[in-house]
């Protein structure tokens, strides 16, 4: 039997570390505690002490504060990887605007942000999706920025990056995950950038036809929303389903000719149940857009001077995005993180994220 020399050992590990090093598809509870550990350092110094310092990445940038008091952090390690982060809601009004702004537009299109920011997007390929303004304003701004800081890395080597975001940032984090996929699409962006991406806590993003989209552009296990179930952020935005948001082929599309059609008194009847089902949510869902987007715009507008209200999407069905994977929020936990209307933030925040995440069994 021949001896392993000392070499043969050195050369063997060297390559096994450095493979270790690569993004690898599917959820790994390293990098979810990792990924909550970096987006808590947007916290102050009280809010920073309770949670420990990530462990495999060093931070090498902040941004300046954008769009709707938006901002991302930039970290990486020395196995040429990177974590781009963005930052949730703040206690600045500006930020709720962000939040409240939830009107729908189309997932492609083009945005008017001041009179030198013309903000041409593709998120989906489907032309009935659809996303949240407020947080599309948020990635725009922040894509600004974050564009040259992905290609000054690519030139020193850097071909992998994690996406991350915690409550808005995470909301933010789906629709900059589509625009970074599209870019590569259209050869805007090197194709041989790997993406992986974790949104953490995040309310709803779009329609259904974007989270098909989202889904496929992201499938095989690259992008993950980590959720709390005991959390109600995730339960938002508010959504109203109608008829309209169905594919175009089913059932309902014709209804009202097929009512038509019945004899008398059979089709004032039905035409009467039809109208009860459907005038109130179609009401609502007007409602809501008007209330979201129309009544906010004046405020927004205030905010960014240059920006012009956009033609919203006719929609209000907001659904939940991506793979989900759910904490187990047990009694455990609940013993030290109790139900309270007064602290409406007890199971968004990082502590109970971050206890349940480290609660999780380990990989297979």
């Amino acid at each position: 039997m021949k001896k392993i020399t000392p070499i043969f050992l050195f050369l063997l590990f060297s390559v096994l570390f450095t493979a270790a090093q690569h993004l690898k598809p599917g959820f790994d509870k390293s990098e979810c505690i990792e990924m909550l550990r970096i987006g808590a350092k947007f916290g102050d110094s009280a809010y920073r002490s309770r949670i420990p310092e990530p462990i495999n990445f060093q931070q090498i940038y902040r941004s300046a504060i954008v769009g709707l008091d938006n901002c991302w952090d930039l970290w990486t390690n020395h196995h040429g990887m990177a974590v781009i982060s963005i930052r949730g809601t703040t206690n600045n009004a500006v930020s709720w605007l962000a939040n409240f702004y939830s009107a729908m537009v189309p997932a492609q299109g083009e945005l008017q942000l001041s009179d030198s920011f013309h903000y041409k997007y593709i998120l989906a390929n489907n032309p009935r999706a659809a996303v949240h303004i407020g947080w599309l304003i948020g990635t725009a701004f922040l894509s600004q920025d974050i564009l040259p800081k992905i290609d000054s890395l690519y030139q020193t080597g850097t071909r992998e990056f994690i996406l991350t975001g915690h409550s808005q940032g995470g909301a933010i984090c789906f629709l900059l995950t589509s625009y970074l996929y599209q870019l590569q699409k259209q050869s805007r962006l090197p194709g041989d950038i790997r993406f992986k991406t974790y949104c953490m806590a995040a309310p709803k993003p779009g329609n259904l036809y974007y989270a098909y989209d989202y889904e496929s552009m992201t499938q095989y296990g690259w992008a993950f929303n980590v959720v709390n179930p005991a959390d109600w952020v995730p339960e938002t935005m508010f959504s109203i389903q109608t008829v309209d948001d169905l594919n175009l082929t089913n059932p309902f599309i014709n209804a009202k000719g097929i009512i038509n059609q019945q004899s008398f008194p059979k089709n004032l009847v039905l035409k009467y149940f039809y109208n009860r089902l459907d005038k109130p949510v179609r009401k609502a869902e007007y409602r809501f857009q008007d209330c979201l987007g129309n009544s906010i715009y004046p405020y927004v507008k205030k905010a960014l001077p240059g920006y012009v209200q956009p033609i919203y999407y006719n929609s209000m069905a907001y659904v939940r995005v991506g793979v989900t994977i759910v904490l187990p929020a047990d009694a455990d936990y609940f013993a030290l993180f109790p139900d309270n209307p007064n602290k409406p933030f007890t199971h968004h925040l990082h502590p109970a994220y971050l206890f349940l995440a480290e609660k999780l069994p380990p990989a297979l």
